[in-house]
Formats: C-alpha cells, structure tokens, sequence
C-alpha cells in the first residue's frame, strides 16, 4: 500500500496530466493500437502468408511477444510514472538513451504519418463524387500527388498542404488540451465513432456481389505455409506493428494512470480488441476486394494489395462501381482518418511527455516546441511532389529497423541486462486477478527476442540483396538506412543533456513490495 499521501500523488497527476479513469486509460490505449495498419496493412499480410492458416501463427504472436512486451511497457511507465527517457532513467540511469531513441522514432512516424491522414481527409471528400473518375491509380499518383520522378522536389502540392495544415492544426488543438481533456477525451468519442462507422462499412462490404469469394479467398487457409519461417516472422512483425509496444507509446501512457490500476488485465482488454478491430478489417476489406474481382472478372488475387495502393488505389476503384459506394467511401476514409488521428495523437505523446520530464517545460510550451518543428518539416518533405517517395522509404526502414530493433534491444537490456523482470512481474501482478510469473519472464526474455530477431534478419537479408522499392541508393541512404542511424545517434546524445530537475530522477520511490512510497 502506498504510504505517500493522496494530496502528494494528486499533486503530481495534477502537473504531468493524467487519465481520469481505468476505461479512458483503455480507450486511448486502443486508439493508439488501432491505426492505419489495421486497416490497410493486416489484411494483405494475412491473405500472403497463408490465409485461414495464419491465424494460428498470428494468435502465437500475439501470445507470446505481443501482450508479454505490452506488459513489460507498462510494467515500466506504470513503476517509474514517467515518459519513456524517464522511466528508463528512473530504472537504470545508463538506460535513458533507449527512451529518447523512442522518441527520435515516434518524431520520424509523426512527420510521415500526418501526410497519410491528410491524404484520407480529401478522399473522404471526393468519394462524395468520385472525383478520380475512371482511373483511381492515374488520378492518386497523378492529378492528386502530382508525382515526379523518385528524388526530393520542392514543388508544393496545394491539394496536400492545405489538409496537411489543417491536420497539424487539429493535432496542436488536442495536445495543448492535454491528457485528459485532449488525447483521453478524444479516444473516448473517436473510438466508438470508428467501431460503428467501420462495422457499418463491413455489413454493407458483406453484401456485394462477390463477397464470398473474397472471404474465401482471406480465409482458405494454406497448412503448408506454416513450415515457412517467413510466415511465422511476418505474424510476429504484424503484432509489433500494430500494438503500439516498443517505441515509447505504452511507457507513456501508463505513467498517466492510477497508482492501483489492473494492468494486466487492462492489457489483455487492449490486445485482444486490437485483434479482434483486425479480424474485423480483413473482413470489410476482402469482401469488398471480393466485389471487385468479381465485376473485373478476375481473381481475388489480381485484385489484393495492402497499404497506399489499398486504401488509395483498389477502394476507389471499388467506391466507383458498388451500389451507394459513396456511403462506403466516406465510412472507409473517415475510419482511416478517425484511426490514424488516435494513433498520431498518441505518437506525438510520446516526443512531447520526454520533453517536457527532461526540461520542466509547462504542457503547452512542450506542446509548441514539439509540434511546430514537426508540422513545418512535415510540410517540406510532404506536401511536395516527391512526398510519396520520401514517405515510403521512411515508413519502411523506421517500422523495420527502428521499432523492432529498439524493442529487441530493450527487451534483452531489461531481461538479461538488468534483471528486472522479478520487479516488473510482482509489480504487475499486485492488485490483479493475474499472476504475472515466471511464465511471462520466460515469454519477454527467451521467446518474443527469439521472434524478432528472426524478423529482423530476415527483413536485413532482403533490403541488403534487393534495395528497397527499387530508389536510387543515394535516398535510401539518406531517409533509409541514415534516418533508421540517426534516431539511434539521437537517442544516446540526447542522453548526455542534463535534466533541468536533476531530482526528477529519484522523486519516485518504491519499498521491497514495488509499491510507492
């Protein structure tokens, strides 16, 4: 039982901000999972890497690396009630540069990310009157993104930069509202909305002609493919992509809740509707793509693709020959713009929180000095001619060798480094119904490294033997393999800066039995 006063502990909710109740916590934590890779990125991974089949490599993933790693997060911000660089500090002063290399992770996924969003809020407007006409794949890179040839142009694309501010200026309202008035509240109304808007679009996806064979073809499961260790690497991968665990995000919002709150069982609750938003996503998804290998008269596999060719490419395509495809339009994008905002809200939690343990800034001067850095670089990269270009290559060397590395890195640090699970697992287990045991210690420091460093490998071997996407050495140097380089570079030189309250590290402090005291 904690023996500091309630006044103390509210005091310092008070100043860092804090979620009112269990269930905010929870919704933010959800809306942080669920996000464009839901959507757009779990359907085509599971359709590849053997259908029905996956599911079974899928649930082990998530058993085993995904809600084991959740815990550990929370287990951290939860403990040492701080953002990431904090929380490590707290723990471990030579740790700390693995929380700011988080954070130089979740700057580089901000500035991208936003352009996504922005890119589903005009689409939500033209589906009203399909604006691409007959050709989705000409009108999205051509007449839409005005793209050039690969390289970095400064030519500005009015079409994007205007939504692109109003997404930054929507993103700087929330943040400066804070915890509880901005991101709790937010998830609170924006989840539900997604829920309903996106099970409506899988209700009316269900009934298109050629929705069967759509399922059929995501569900027909291939027992071969489980031999395959690329299938086994990609469910691991999909669990830590779409999670939110290892960059910072659950440390964060963990620190924001109630001393005697259930994490685990507040975990499970996050993981599990994570899957389940996931499963539901593939459903909407390949009923529809259904249709629309039906109406081309080809297979569903002519017609399956993930990410921006999904989303901009293949659902316009669809919009233009369904029955009220406009109603599906509008569901599909604003849910993409519904789930993207919660995701980057919680991204850019993650920059601001570390700013401001590590320089007592006031919420809004942290919030200010955070976002308009990032809004103004999102804006150069993205809203030009080139941003496609850009933006893909960041997406994939950050996600591939910057969240699973760091994660794999963190994990053995805690584990093997450390030696901290025992705390973190009593930690955990005081006040649930769950005993996190011995069982876990096994699962975060054997197995889920074990998962990702097969992930990584195998990801390594082939951006090494074939570059990426086929871009000119020079930019996947630059905002591949260097901007991968130079969030870890930033991480541990930010570590070196000193903290305005050098007391902040030993503020919190704990008796034998982990609690505070």
């Amino acid at each position: 039982m904690s023996t500091t006063p309630e006044g103390v502990q509210d005091g310092a909710a008070a100043k860092r901000g804090a979620f009112s109740s269990r269930q905010v916590f929870i919704f933010a934590a959800i809306g942080s999972a669920v996000g464009l890779g839901n959507i757009w990125r779990f359907p085509y991974v599971a359709y590849e890497n053997g259908g029905g089949a996956f599911v079974i490599p899928y649930i082990v993933a998530l058993l085993t690396a995904g809600i084991p790693f959740l815990f550990l997060d929370y287990a951290l911000g939860h403990r040492f009630r701080g953002s990431a660089p904090l929380s490590f500090a707290r723990l471990r002063r030579g740790t700390e540069g693995l929380g700011w290399w988080q954070v130089g992770i979740c700057f580089m996924i901000a500035v991208y990310y936003a352009a996504v969003m922005a890119w589903a809020v005009r689409y939500a407007i033209f589906s009203v009157t399909e604006a691409w006409g007959d050709d989705p794949e000409g009108f999205f890179f051509g007449e839409f993104l005005q793209l050039g040839d690969p390289g970095v142009d400064a030519t500005p694309v009015w079409g994007v930069l205007i939504p692109l501010l109003l997404v930054w200026a929507a993103i700087l309202i929330v943040m400066l509202l804070g915890v509880q008035k901005g991101i709790g509240a937010t998830s609170v109304i924006f989840i539900p909305i997604l829920v309903v808007a996106f099970g409506i679009l899988v209700v009316r996806s269900l009934f298109l002609p050629g929705a069967a064979e759509g399922l059929d073809a995501l569900f027909t499961p291939n027992w071969g493919a489980l031999t395959d260790a690329t299938v086994w690497a990609a469910a691991y991968g999909q669990i830590f992509f779409s999670l939110s665990i290892g960059f910072g995000i659950m440390i964060t919002y963990s620190s924001y809740v109630h001393r005697h709150t259930d994490m685990p069982g507040s975990g499970l609750v996050v993981g599990f509707a994570n899957s389940s938003f996931e499963l539901l996503a593939g459903i909407g998804v390949f009923a529809a793509l259904g249709f629309m290998a039906q109406a081309s008269g080809v297979a569903v596999g002519e017609v399956a693709t993930s990410g921006v060719g999904l989303a901009f490419v293949a659902f316009p395509a669809i919009i233009s020959e369904a029955p009220a495809g406009a109603l599906i339009g509008v569901l599909f994008f604003g849910s993409l713009v519904v789930a993207g905002f919660t995701s980057l809200v919680s991204v850019i939690e993650v920059v601001i929180s570390g700013v401001r343990d590590k320089f007592e800034m006031t919420r809004k001067g942290a919030t200010i000095a955070v976002t308009v850095p990032m809004a103004l670089i999102s804006l150069v990269f993205f809203s030009t001619t080139s941003g496609l270009y850009v933006l893909d290559i960041l997406d994939h060397f950050i996600n591939q060798f910057g969240i699973l590395l760091v994660a794999v890195i963190s994990m053995l640090v805690l584990s093997w480094g450390l030696r901290v699970l025992p705390m973190f697992s009593d930690h955990l287990s005081d006040g649930s119904s769950i005993v996190v045991g011995a069982w876990w210690r096994v699962l975060v420091s054997i197995v889920a490294p074990i998962g990702l460093v097969l992930v990584l490998g195998l990801a390594f071997w082939e951006d090494v033997k074939t570059p990426y996407g086929g871009y000119p050495a020079w930019m996947l140097g630059v905002f591949g393999w260097g901007a991968a380089g130079a969030v870890i570079v930033f991480g541990f030189l930010a570590a070196q800066a000193k903290w305005r309250d050098p007391e902040a590290l030993s503020k919190v402090h704990f008796n034998e039995k982990g609690a505070q005291s």
